[in-house]
C-alpha cells in the first residue's frame, strides 16, 4: 500500500488536487487489492478555501499525518505559501523521507523554495516558466511537455496536467495495464507526454 499525501493550501487550484486525488482514489476502487491510501494535507486550517471559494476538509495536517511514500505539492496561487518557513521546512523534510515527490503546476516554486529541486530539468504551468526559470536560474525548465521526471522527483505542467502525471505514477507504482484501466473507468484521454 502507498501512502500518497497531497499537500493544499488556500487558494490552491481545485483541478490540482481532486484531479490526482481522483485518478489515485479510482485506481484503487478498481483494484483487486489494495495499492493507494490517498489524503489531503494542510498546514493547520480545519477548512481549505481553493480556487473560487472551492471550500473542502484536509484529513490531516503537517504534524499529524501518516507517512507519506508519495508527496505531491500542487499549484495555485502560491504565492504566500511559499513565504510560510513552517510549510517550506515541512516540504523538505517530507522529500528527504518520501520515495517520490512530485509538484502539479505552481507546486514546483515550493519545492524550489524547499530546495527539493535546485538544479534539476522540471516543468510548470506554461504562463509560469519564465518566472520559474527566472526565480531558480539552476533549474532546467522545460516547455511543452506533460510532465518530467528527473530521480524520484516528477513535477507537471498546469492543472490537467497533473492528472496525465498521476496516471503515469499509477503505471510506475502499480502498472501500465492498471493505467490505462483507471483512465478508461475515468473516461479520461490519458497524454502520456
Amino acid at each position: 500500500m502507498t501512502n500518497i499525501g497531497i499537500y493544499i493550501y488556500d487558494n490552491a487550484e481545485v483541478l490540482d488536487f481532486s484531479g490526482p486525488f481522483e485518478v489515485f482514489t479510482t485506481a484503487e476502487r478498481i483494484s483487486q487489492q489494495p495499492l493507494f491510501n490517498t489524503f489531503l494535507i494542510n498546514q493547520a486550517n480545519p477548512i481549505v478555501n481553493a480556487r473560487a471559494n472551492y471550500k473542502l476538509v484536509p484529513d490531516y495536517q503537517i504534524n499529524n499525518h501518516p507517512e507519506i511514500d508519495l508527496l505531491i505539492v500542487v499549484g495555485g496561487d502560491h504565492t504566500n505559501e511559499v513565504n510560510k518557513k513552517q510549510v517550506i521546512n515541512w516540504i523538505k523534510a517530507q522529500s528527504e523521507k518520501a520515495k517520490l515527490v512530485a509538484s502539479v503546476c505552481t507546486g514546483a516554486f515550493l519545492l524550489a523554495k524547499a530546495g527539493v529541486i535546485h538544479n534539476h530539468e522540471v516543468t510548470t504551468h506554461w504562463e509560469d516558466i519564465d518566472d520559474l526559470q527566472t526565480q531558480y536560474p539552476k533549474l532546467n525548465v522545460k516547455r511543452n511537455v506533460r510532465w518530467v521526471e528527473q530521480g524520484n522527483i516528477i513535477t507537471s505542467g498546469g492543472i490537467s496536467a497533473g492528472m496525465d502525471m498521476s496516471l503515469y505514477l499509477v503505471s510506475k507504482l502499480a502498472s501500465e495495464e492498471h493505467a490505462v484501466a483507471t483512465a478508461k473507468q475515468m473516461e479520461f484521454s490519458w497524454t502520456k507526454i
